[in-house]
């Protein structure tokens, strides 16, 4: 038994303690007793001696990507690199954040009328309108008939499981199609969701390029009222999209079949420096009158990577059924998360609503970009300039924040075991995790590969 617990008191006497000093006195005596009373009876945990209950559990495996940082970290050489994360970094090897955004911080946290409330299940109603004005533009018929449903969710991958699952309670055809390859996440984001995953033919290693033809045999032969998971731009992990005569003809196969688009748009703005070149895709699909949904990321194009901030719009026939969507949505929403985070969002409306804000960040944005498209050259040059077998030309065709290389999984194991280079299996490569300082060792890397490894 364990001793009994004292209780350190100030003692009165009853002459000169007021009654509150003496029901302080009685009430301690009363805690002293019960703690007494319960060290006694309570029980050991049946589990206490036979180990966890979770004890059966298996360690699962690190994320594909994400695991790759883990390995990067963990190695001491001064010349690692990492470029298997998406991840915008400097000439200099480090994070970004763009000025623009700390104008804009510095605004929010300076305002006084600012507070810390809960955000509508739907969240910040600014945020909302000008995230739809990013994607289909300020013109769009759809803006101005109030077809648009928009709601606010964590980043892009919360916004996609927030369609998800919209779709998988609300519509008829519970299969999505992905392209093959996708980003990693996209099936685990979808299946959890409550879909039925299918991929359809995208890229060709034969070439390196887009399997136009397989993509249209595979979204040709789809079950009517499929859904279609499409990149805007920028294709993760390939850097390879379509042209915009293709674009075209894959809007008149999908609305031919009755396909339901979902536009994966992460990189706005980020591929080829502007912003409307990199919504057409999406554009074309609200220009036609017909329904689809888009999820957003502001991630890579504002570098708000930690703090999650994405949308997620649907585009309806009408603005009664719009209002039937928002319903349902905030019923997705509010047993999943309850609402969105509010200083990330003040951050885009800040930038969005101020034209001088906007002005700054389209000009920072383009910068990045044309960084990423300087390192594809640069890259092309050295392999080029070391005799390096292979057509690398698929690296300066392709846009964005990656490239498919075209290395080999033992290739790749060469590169990290010999170079300390670190990139998924698949050979996919972070463009922007380059720099003129790096892009020789990388360029060493990858011949050393190709010609002792293959």
């Amino acid at each position: 038994m364990r001793p009994p617990v004292l209780l350190e008191t100030t003692s009165f006497s009853s002459s000169s303690s007021s009654p509150s000093d003496r029901r302080l006195n009685v009430l301690a005596g009363h805690l002293v007793h019960n703690d007494q009373m319960d060290s006694q009876n309570i029980s050991p945990s049946p589990t206490a001696s036979s180990g966890s209950v979770f004890a059966h559990l298996v360690r699962a495996p690190e994320d594909p990507i994400l695991g790759v940082t883990v390995a990067f970290n963990k190695d001491p050489s001064p010349v690692k690199l990492n470029l298997g994360v998406g991840a915008y970094r400097t000439e200099e090897g480090k994070p970004l954040v763009l000025n623009v955004v700390r104008k804009a911080q510095h605004q929010i946290v300076n305002d006084p009328s600012r507070n810390k409330e809960y955000l509508p299940i739907v969240g910040l109603a600014d945020f909302n309108k000008l995230s739809a004005k990013l994607i289909f533009g300020a013109d769009s018929p759809a803006i101005q008939e109030n077809r648009i449903t928009t709601v606010q969710c964590l980043s892009g991958t919360g916004s996609l499981r927030v369609g998800g699952e919209f779709l998988a309670k609300h519509y008829h055809q519970r299969i999505i199609y992905l392209p093959k390859p996708t980003w990693g996440n996209h099936t685990k984001v979808f299946t959890l969701a409550g879909l039925s995953v299918k991929t359809y033919r995208y890229y060709a290693p034969a070439t390196r390029g887009l399997d136009f033809q397989g993509l249209l045999e595979d979204l040709g032969s789809a079950p009517s009222g499929s859904i279609v998971l499409l990149h805007a731009c920028a294709h993760n992990p390939t850097g390879v999209d379509p042209t915009p005569e293709q674009w075209e003809q894959i809007r008149q196969l999908i609305r031919s079949k009755a396909l339901l688009p979902f536009f994966d748009s992460a990189y706005q703005g980020f591929a080829s420096g502007n912003l409307d070149a990199d919504a057409h895709s999406v554009r074309s699909f609200v220009a036609d009158g017909g329904e689809l949904l888009a999820a957003q990321s502001y991630a890579k194009n504002m570098g708000l990577y930690g703090e999650r901030v994405g949308a997620l719009s649907i585009v309806s026939k009408s603005a009664d059924v719009a209002s039937l969507v928002e319903s349902q949505l905030k019923l997705v929403i509010r047993p999943m998360y309850s609402n969105p985070p509010l200083h990330g969002a003040s951050i885009v409306a800040t930038i969005l609503k101020d034209r001088d804000l906007y002005n700054e960040w389209t000009i920072e944005l383009k910068g990045m970009a044309d960084r990423i498209i300087s390192m594809r050259q640069q890259l092309f040059d050295a392999l080029r300039s070391r005799g390096t077998p292979g057509d690398w030309s698929h690296i300066i065709k392709s846009i964005g924040m990656f490239t498919f290389t075209g290395l080999n999984p033992e290739q790749v194991s060469f590169m990290t075991k010999e170079y300390h280079i670190y990139l998924t299996s698949d050979g996919r490569i972070s463009m922007a995790g380059l720099s003129s300082k790096t892009v020789p060792h990388l360029a060493d890397a990858i011949h050393a590969a190709v010609t002792r490894a293959s």
